[in-house]
């Protein structure tokens, strides 16, 4: 019997944040997984763990920094150990910080990369041991527009999402062969969240033309992913509303 609960299986959600990570989440979490929910502050993530289990289903809080490698490696072992084998694990932190290049610091800029890439590098990287060891799972990576293409004072964010983007290839072409999917998802678009809310009105608007991401929309994509038969797997999904300029 493997550790953790009998029968049981994890999706760990790692930036489980008020939108597209606490919708996928939820999503998981219907299907009967265990959601494992992190971010830095655990008590942030009390309401989404009493609404998954209000609608019946099961979840756990952690908090942890996952540019930490030991606070890393404590969680995926804690997980494992008391809870259920990881079954998919969703890298879902944000690092979307604009400055202009002539502006921008060492220090921010080193913090977006450690937010966007080095964490991603060192949740993979631990799950897929853990993975590898029993022969299955699947990794899935939150991308952005700015990995595709960087725009104008997003330097930052842009070079950090770049090399998710390369992360995200090699560990697919290294652990595809050994059954792990790994699979990147570019999310181009306006999401509906309280930050475009408040601070895009016009933008937000176009929630009533189905002009903006539905977070829930987007957490459907990532079950479909972790479900697909081997034989047709998708690495790179791009989620866009149909007005948006590509």
């Amino acid at each position: 019997m493997e550790n953790g609960q009998a029968g049981k299986r994890a999706a760990l959600i790692v930036g489980a944040g008020d939108a597209t990570g606490s919708a996928i989440a939820r999503r998981f979490a219907r299907e009967g997984m265990v959601a494992c929910v992190t971010r830095r502050s655990a008590d942030k993530l009390r309401p989404l763990v009493e609404e998954i289990q209000a609608a019946g289903g099961e979840a756990v809080a952690f908090g942890a920094d996952a540019r930490k490698e030991e606070e890393v490696v404590a969680l995926v072992d804690q997980i494992e150990r008391e809870i259920a084998p990881i079954a998919v694990m969703v890298f879902n932190i944000g690092a979307n910080v604009p400055c202009s290049i002539l502006e921008e610091t060492a220090r921010k800029y080193f913090k977006i990369w450690e937010m966007a890439c080095f964490s991603a590098f060192l949740t993979g990287r631990e799950v897929a041991r853990r993975m590898v060891a029993r022969g299955r799972g699947t990794i899935l990576f939150t991308g952005a527009t700015a990995g595709l293409r960087g725009s104008a004072n997003f330097a930052a964010f842009a070079g950090a999402k770049f090399a998710l983007r390369a992360l995200v290839q090699s560990m697919a072409r290294e652990l595809g062969p050994r059954n792990i999917h790994v699979a990147h998802v570019v999310v181009d678009g306006a999401i509906d969240t309280a930050f475009i809310r408040d601070n895009f009105p016009e933008r937000y608007a176009l929630k009533a033309q189905e002009g903006i991401l539905n977070p829930d929309h987007i957490a459907d994509n990532y079950w479909h992913l972790h479900v697909q038969p081997r034989d047709a797997w998708t690495h790179e999904l791009d989620l866009r509303p149909w007005i948006e300029k590509w």
